[in-house]
């Protein structure tokens, strides 16, 4: 029985059960399917990735402190972290992997390194 494959609109023959002519057309296929759902990890991905270079860039120079506004010209996005460090105080450390900060009332920023993390 001859079926026409869903991508590239062939005929080919094989198993009953087959779908796509080929190994390449089912790649597309698939990949077309899971697009939005890759294109959306990959967005909030690269956006973590480069929160985590402005602080490193930061804390390699020994920039410890720095105001908030600094952070956001360099292209931080306050929105996008990876985990949150509450004290038995009650501070909150923002982290974006290895690399956190917290925000203190006059708008400056204390970056900090997680030592966990690190082996």
């Amino acid at each position: 029985m001859k079926r026409i494959c869903p991508v590239c609109n062939c005929e080919f023959e094989g198993r009953i059960d087959k779908k796509f002519c080929c190994d390449q057309c089912r790649n597309t296929y698939n990949n077309r399917q899971n697009q939005d759902i890759n294109n959306y990890s990959r967005n909030i991905n690269r956006i973590l990735k480069n929160n985590r270079r402005v602080l490193n860039d930061f804390f390699c120079k020994k920039t410890y402190k720095t105001h908030r506004d600094k952070l956001i010209t360099a292209g931080f996005n306050f929105d996008y972290l990876t985990n949150i460090y509450r004290t038995k105080t009650g501070k909150a450390y923002y982290f974006c992997y290895d690399l956190g900060y917290i925000i203190h009332e006059d708008g400056n920023c204390t970056i900090v390194e997680k030592k966990e993390y690190v082996d």
